[in-house]
This record gives C-alpha cells, structure tokens and sequence, in this order.
C-alpha cells in the first residue's frame, strides 16, 4: 500500500487543480524551457548579469530598469592600474537610457512585475514592467550579429491611461576614461533625419581612442518624427531625448541603434562609430532584426539537443550561447575565461581558449574557431621572442596575452615565467583545426609554422639527463596549485603530444621533420607511483589538486588509452579535488572519461558537479568555482559541452577529421543528439 504524507497530498492535489484550471504546472514543477532562462524575480543584491555580445562587442545587464552595466569590446586593452599589464576597458556606455512618465523618471522602486529574459535563440535580452496603473513597458536589446559593432534596443509603451512620456539616450563615459568629447549632430535626408549622439575618450595611458555614437529610430507608423533635444549633463555624460503624448490604449515603440569602435579595430573610429551608427538608422529596425535573427538561426543549425534532461537541455544551451556570443568567425579575436561578461582576468587568453573553449567551436563552427588559432598566428613572432629571452628555441607562447602577444601575466603570479604547457595547449589547437577541416593549404601556411616552433621550443626545453629521462624541470603544472615542480604529468605529456603532431604534419606536407623530434618524445617520462597510479609530477605525494592535470592525459591528449589505467587514474584523483576553489573543467573531464568508460551514473554525477554548485541567480549563469561570484566563466562552460560532445556524444577529433566512439550517457537521459558538426554538417546521435 502506497502512503501518502497530508502535506505531500494538499500539495499534489493545489497542483492538480492548477493543472485543471489553468493548464499550468506551479512553477517550482513547470518544465525548464530550452531556449528561454526567466528572471521573473530580480534581487538587486543578488544580481549577476546576462551577457549579450556578438563576438566583438559585450553588453551586460543590469538589474536597473533602461541601465545596462557596462560594455567591453573585444581587443581594447590598456594599462591602468592592475597589475602593471594590459586590462579589459569598460567601454563607453551607449545604451544607457531613461523613461519619464507624466514627469517621474522610473527607477526600481517605480516599477512592478518586474522580469527579464534571455532568448537564447535570438540572442536577445528583454525587459517587462509595469508602471504603476499607467503604463506597461517591455524593452529588448541586442548585441547585433551580423554587425560586429552595433547594438540596438527596441522599447515598447503600452499607454493604460492617458500620459505624457520623455524617453532618453544617455552617453556615459566611464571614469577611468579620459580626454573625452562630446558631439551631437543632425543629418537631414529627404526621407529620414538622422540624430548623433556622440561620444570619443582616451584610454588611461592614452593608447586607444575609443568612441560610440547612437540614434533614435522612430516608426513611420507612428506619424511625424518627435523632436529631439541634445542635453550636455557634464563631461561624461550627455544625452539626446524627446517627449510624446499618449492615449488610454496606445502602443508607442521606438529603438535606439548604437555602434562602438576604437583605435584597435579602426583607424579613424569616431567617424567609423557615426558610419555604422548611420547605416543601422538608415538600415531600420525590422531589417537589422531580421538579419540578426537569420545570423544566428544559422549558428543553430550546430546545436546539441538532450531527451530526458529538461534542466540540462537548457543549460547546455545556455553554455552554447555564451560561447558563440563570445567568438566570432572572421577575426583575430580570442575569448577569455570571461569572453565578454566584464574585465575578469584583464580580458587575457589563456589556455582557456585553446584547450578548453576552442574543442568545442571546433566541432560545431569550424569558422569561429579558425579566429581562435589566427589569434596565435599572428601573435607567434613575440612567442619566439618570448622563447630565446628564456634560452630556449623556437616559440613560447605566453601564459597570459592580450593584444600584442608578449607576456601579461602580472609578476607576482609564477605562471607567467614557468607554466610552460600553454605551447603545447596552443599546437594542439592548431593541430584539431586541421583535423577538423583536413585543409592542408592552412596546416602548411599557419598551422606548420605554429607546430613546428612549438616542437623546437620543446626539444630546446628538454634536460637530457639519460634515455627515458629528457626531463622537464621546474614548471608551474595545470595543476595550478603545484608550483616549481619537475615533471608534471601534463606538461610532459603535452609537449610529446606537440612533438608528434608537429612530426605528422611534415608527413602530410612532405617536409622534413627535425629528427631530434622523435628522439624526444620517446624519452620525456610519464612518472608512476608503486601503487601504478600515474605520478603528477616528481614530487606528489596524494596532496589536494585544483585541477585534475593527470586525467587530461586520457582526454585530451590520449597519451594514456589503457580503460583499466584511466579508471584507476580517476579512482585515485576523483578524492583529491577539494569542494570549493577548484574551476568547473575538472569535474568535466572526470564525466566525459566515466561516460566513455561506460559508468553512466559517474558520468551524471560529475556532469552535474561541473557546473550546477557555480550557477548564479537569476539566469544560472556560471562562476567559475563552487561559491565563486565571478561570472561567466566560458572556460567552465567550453569543458562541460566537451563532457557532452566529446563523452556522451562520443565525437572524437581524429587525423581523419571527426568520428563518433562508443559511449554512454548519463544515468537518467535518453538520447543525445548534435547536429552541424564539422564542415560537413552532419548528424551524430546516442540513445539508449
């Protein structure tokens, strides 16, 4: 006989009734939607922003009604301050408005029912409120895809009763900025007015000039054009607004359209910001939307699609947003751990990018990721430099880069002078592009080039102390938290990785491969403890690990194949990874070899341990620790959908281009399907 509580009982029938009456399931029990994340409570004190970006620009929202938070765009970096080395600048902010209503101008205690969501499939942000009995407003703001530095906001009015608005475009400059410059303009067209509202400022150090320009867009259903009025409120901010007057029952909409460049993107980019401000006002709203909304229907087309895992469905999505938000095809531009959300970790590229991140792009948008590895090509002359100022050859690539290239880690972090492993993360990249797209015309152009450095750096690098011991010494391991050890597991692996693959590429091109090569990688040592578990490094005795260094042996570098061996690896570091302080990838990789060994509950448990203790309220957006208030962490994000496509999709990047292994999914789901993959397009499925 099933027994049922009396609270458990009230419960299941108040949502029956619900179910009845309404069609709708309480909310705590409603399905998650895949494409749509609701805030339909907003905690000003417990508020970390979405991001809508395009790859180049970033805008980040506020909990602030018409208030985005700031806007970074992707390689404007300057000193100022931290830590001596190039940063991520606060942009100016170009979408920044105010909304008055029979003169009061709402702030967050004017409004009710406040809610945002993001439109993952639209790439757009929306924003609904009521304004006491007398309005309701919607507004939605996208980071445009098809034009990398435009964004537009789309604002809605419904008149409840009769009223009076003034709407306002607000320019603010931030502090840190400085030398700025304010302009406003009218261009008269026979057919349309256009409005400037301008703005240009020096970075800290005077570097950059950075400039943003926008304008109204009025509807022509709406009748004749308001006027508008330029106001100057002080040296960083001014504004353009204008006023109307509304009916009981009237909905009035109007947009604004804004564009951002600086020195880094243009050399001209206070007239290039009014061009492209110009074209979008002349464009109009419903083309740029339907042009952005096509652009990104396209990027969709790779997707991953989960039965049997609602929660997961959505997250997923939301992870394969933000890395397509942050990256785009057609650039030299690299995300950071933080893409686009804000100035985390100065805006710098990492191993982030090339072994976390770009497997993914890789796989599903073989053109965005080729942007990943051009970012190295054109930065591999600093590298070399980088190497022959430490007494190596070849090409070291620096831990931490930003625009230049040279090294930015600041000097108190000792990844800078010693995590050398970063070069092999760097060739291997550029290894998986070629054997994603086999374009042997790019591998001899850009990608020889890269590996063949990379493996001179390595065979440079090397202490030969005796067959089976070319040992490398003194290194900061992945493991982030083993600092000046010799040996580490994941390094030693990594450059024989880099050496082979360098070797394989002059086969296919028919050039000659240095022979020291070979003789290296046969000699660079994978230590073993006397119980056979493999070593982290020379001197690791069972302590904690941030990272789980040795697993990555297995995936990616696949130096160890042996099923037995990799259990036992994850077996013995599984309990060395501490609760909190430790980045989402490890949990990841420890899912996506569970799922390949064929443990479908492990492969959920760490599936689900990656990521769920870092969501952050109110759009589940990912720190990058356990209780880390860092968001979004793309990192995090580009090692979980590995997990997916590379675990319980069973991808595998081959010399022959993608396969599909044998795998299983997690406990609880019943199928996966991932469709665009590589430049062929095609389908793979798992199901039970």
């Amino acid at each position: 006989m099933l027994l049922i509580r009396p609270g458990k009982l009230r419960a299941f029938l108040s949502a029956l009734v619900l179910f009845i009456v309404t069609g709708q399931l309480p909310a705590a029990a409603q399905t998650p939607d895949p494409w749509r994340i609701s805030a339909d409570k907003v905690d000003p004190g417990n508020y970390y922003g979405v991001t809508v970006a395009n790859g180049v620009m970033g805008i980040v929202s506020s909990p602030e009604p018409f208030k985005v938070k700031n806007v970074v765009l992707a390689g404007a970096y300057d000193q100022y301050g931290r830590g001596r080395v190039s940063n991520f600048l606060n942009s100016i902010n170009l979408l920044n408005m105010y909304l008055e209503i029979d003169g009061r101008r709402l702030g967050a205690a004017d409004v009710s029912h406040y809610q945002q969501e993001l439109d993952m499939q639209k790439a757009a942000l929306t924003t609904t409120f009521d304004y006491a009995d007398k309005a309701t407003i919607r507004y939605t703001y996208y980071a445009l895809r098809h034009l990398p530095f435009t964004v537009l906001m789309d604002v809605s009015i419904v008149a409840k009763k009769d009223l009076s608005l003034t709407a306002a475009s607000v320019m603010d400059t931030p502090d840190a900025l400085r030398d700025v410059q304010n302009y406003y303009n009218e261009i008269d067209r026979p057919h349309a007015t256009v409005r400037l509202l301008t703005s240009s400022a020096r970075s800290p150090t005077g570097k950059l000039l950075l400039c943003a320009s926008t304008t109204f867009l009025f509807t022509e259903a709406h009748g004749q054009e308001p006027r508008v009025i330029h106001e100057m409120w002080d040296n960083n901010e001014h504004l353009m607004k204008f006023s109307k007057a509304l009916k009981a029952g009237e909905t009035y909409g109007y947009a604004v359209a804004g564009s951002a460049s600086s020195t880094a993107h243009h050399p001209d980019p206070l007239n290039e910001a009014e061009r492209m401000t110009i074209f979008a006002r002349l464009e109009g709203r419903d083309r740029l939307l339907a042009f952005h909304q096509k652009a990104w229907q396209d990027l969709w087309q790779s997707d991953i699609q989960i039965a049997g895992d609602a929660q997961a469905q959505q997250d997923v999505h939301s992870m394969l947003y933000h890395l397509y938000s942050f990256s785009r095809a057609g650039t030299d531009f690299s995300p950071s751990p933080m893409g686009l959300s804000g100035l985390g970790y100065n805006g710098h590229v990492f191993w982030d990018t090339d072994l976390w991140m770009f497997p993914v792009l890789a796989v599903l948008h073989p053109e965005i990721a080729k942007s990943l590895v051009e970012y190295r090509f054109r930065r591999l002359e600093p590298a070399r430099r980088n190497a022959f100022a430490h007494g190596y050859q070849g090409a070291m690539y620096p831990w931490e880069s930003a625009d230049s290239g040279v090294e930015e880690t600041p000097v108190w972090a000792l990844s800078g002078p010693f995590e050398h492993h970063i070069s092999a993360c760097v060739a291997l990249a550029a290894w998986q592009y070629y054997c994603v797209t086999q374009d042997k015309e790019w591998l001899r152009e850009k990608g020889w080039p890269m590996l063949s450095a990379t493996a001179d750096f390595w065979a440079s690098r090397v202490e030969r102390t005796g067959p089976g011991h070319y040992d490398i010494k003194n290194v900061v391991a992945s493991d982030e938290w083993a600092e000046n050890v010799d040996n580490d597991a994941f390094t030693n692996a990594a450059a024989r990785v880099n050496l082979q693959n360098a070797a394989a590429a002059a086969r296919l091109l028919g050039l000659r491969a240095n022979p020291d090569w070979a003789l290296v990688a046969q000699n660079i040592p994978i230590l073993k403890m006397p119980d056979g578990v493999t070593q982290e490094h020379a001197s690791y005795h069972g302590e904690g690990i941030k990272q789980g260094d040795v697993n990555l042996l297995a995936y990616p570098l696949g130096v160890i194949t042996d099923p037995a061996q990799i259990k036992k690896d994850l077996a013995y570091y599984e309990t060395r990874v501490p609760t909190e302080g430790t980045p989402a990838m490890t949990q990841a990789i420890f899912a996506l070899l569970y799922a390949r060994l064929g443990d479908g509950a492990k492969a959920r448990h760490f599936f689900q341990d990656a990521y769920v203790p870092n969501l952050l309220p109110p759009f589940r957006v990912i720190a990058e620790t356990k209780g880390g208030t860092n968001p979004y962490f793309a990192t995090g994000a580009g090692g979980v959908l590995q997990a997916v496509l590379m675990g319980f999709g069973g991808l595998d990047i081959t010399p022959a281009g993608i396969a599909q292994r044998k795998t299983t999914l997690p406990t609880g789901w019943q199928s996966v399907k991932i469709t665009g993959v590589g430049p062929q397009h095609r389908t793979y499925s798992v199901g039970r």
